[in-house]
């Protein structure tokens, strides 16, 4: 209860307890009889305060609650009286986080008794992620404002600051079957006859699933690996790691990275592919095996990449192709020759693979030496990828994206 009483409040009860103190030095009876009553109203006001109830409702509404990171969301507030006298002269608040600029305050000087009202604010998130604005509040005090105390009006509302999509132009060729063949080659090609992919054998393998002319050519047993094709499907891999990426805040390369696997997402699904998007750790954010898994959907990976927050893995350790023996389209930061050769070995020789490769050292604000990107660019052209380096943090999504087309033979159209 003393924890509400206001600077005005602790000090009348201060000094209702020092002039008691003083009556029972002086003996004075009358001075007693004034320390008491200075030192009893603030706790009586404290009293009250604690125990009244606001006449009032409220629920906060935002339109829209999935904005693009840097556009404008109107957030209203619904006001209402829930008691039989006139409600007016309230302070409001409502919480907002640091990203979305201050939190807004309103003075409420009346409220019709039927109806309510409604106060609006605006918010533009200058970061990507999920905000939660609130709760609502508002602060009870008594007449004399020896005591206040805070009451929550509405709970918390989420405001998703998904990442900026840019319209992009043109697709690689075959894109989305795999190989670098023209796409309806490989579909005439295929006729449902399954692939034939071998591995090593293992203990309890039926030894009917021998490949014989691997074995002999290997020089050592090899197994049958039964597939089918998958067509129309293209994974996306978003390097995340923090220590691949340089710079703090929206201008950061890691943001530009999302950005961009947003927008090559959106673009893909605009032109029919069946789109995964996973991280450099093998996680899926979107387009797993279910029929309803996003991969057709630019909301389930706007809401999956508005969600994604830096790793703190070093390297590139995947464990197994992060393509699926099907064409990757990876968007990489700093990579060390050690994560060149995980994405050249984990890659099955043929398979399409293209990346888009960060020079981090431009999004810098210091000097930042060791990294050399069109070394890495090298070995990956090497190994049969198609590699475009992005030169800072100025360069348009969608150049880099015609680039790309264009490097792996793509006629760039809409």
């Amino acid at each position: 209860m003393l924890s509400g009483l206001t600077v005005r409040g602790r000090c009348l009860l201060a000094a209702g307890v020092a002039a008691g103190v003083c009556s029972l030095v002086l003996d004075e009876r009358d001075l007693l009889r004034v320390s008491a009553f200075v030192a009893a109203l603030p706790l009586l006001a404290a009293l009250l305060s604690g125990r009244s109830r606001v006449g009032l409702t409220a629920r906060r509404e935002l339109v829209p609650s999935r904005v693009p990171v840097g556009t404008r969301s109107v957030v209203r507030l619904h006001v209402s009286g829930g008691g039989r006298l006139p409600v007016g002269g309230l302070n409001l608040e409502d919480g907002t986080p640091h990203a979305l600029g201050g939190r807004p305050r309103f003075r409420l000087h009346d409220l019709p008794r039927r109806g309510g009202t409604v106060l609006e604010y605006k918010v533009r998130p200058a970061l990507r992620g999920v905000h939660q604005i609130g709760p609502l509040r508002t602060r009870v005090g008594d007449p004399f404002g020896l005591a206040e105390f805070e009451r929550e009006l509405a709970g918390r509302s989420r405001l998703v600051a998904v990442p900026e999509v840019f319209p992009l132009r043109g697709l690689p060729p075959g894109s989305g079957l795999g190989t670098g063949e023209d796409g309806t080659t490989r579909l005439r090609a295929g006729h449902g006859d399954d692939d034939a992919m071998v591995r090593q054998y293992r203990q309890g393998d039926d030894m009917r699933r021998v490949h014989w002319k691997a074995t002999a050519r290997r020089d050592e047993l090899m197994v049958r690996v039964e597939e089918r094709p998958w067509h129309g499907g293209v994974t996306v891999l978003l390097d995340r790691r923090s220590a691949a990426h340089r710079g703090t805040g929206p201008r950061a390369s890691i943001e530009w990275a999302v950005s961009a696997a947003a927008s090559i997402c959106a673009h893909l699904h605009r032109h029919g592919q069946h789109v995964r998007l996973l991280t450099e750790d093998g996680h899926v954010l979107a387009g797993g095996p279910g029929p309803a898994d996003g991969g057709h959907d630019d909301a389930a990976v706007l809401d999956a990449l508005a969600a994604v927050r830096p790793s703190t893995q070093r390297d590139l350790v995947c464990g197994q192709d992060p393509g699926g023996g099907q064409e990757l389209i990876a968007v990489l930061g700093e990579t060390t020759t050690a994560g060149v050769a995980e994405l050249v070995r984990l890659r099955p020789q043929g398979t399409r693979s293209l990346a888009v490769l960060l020079d981090v050292r431009a999004w810098a604000r210091q000097a930042d030496g060791g990294f050399d990107p069109e070394l890495t660019a090298r070995r990956l052209r090497t190994a049969g990828w198609t590699v475009v380096v992005v030169d800072g943090p100025r360069a348009p999504i969608a150049q880099v994206w015609s680039r790309l087309c264009a490097e792996s033979g793509s006629e760039v159209a809409s």
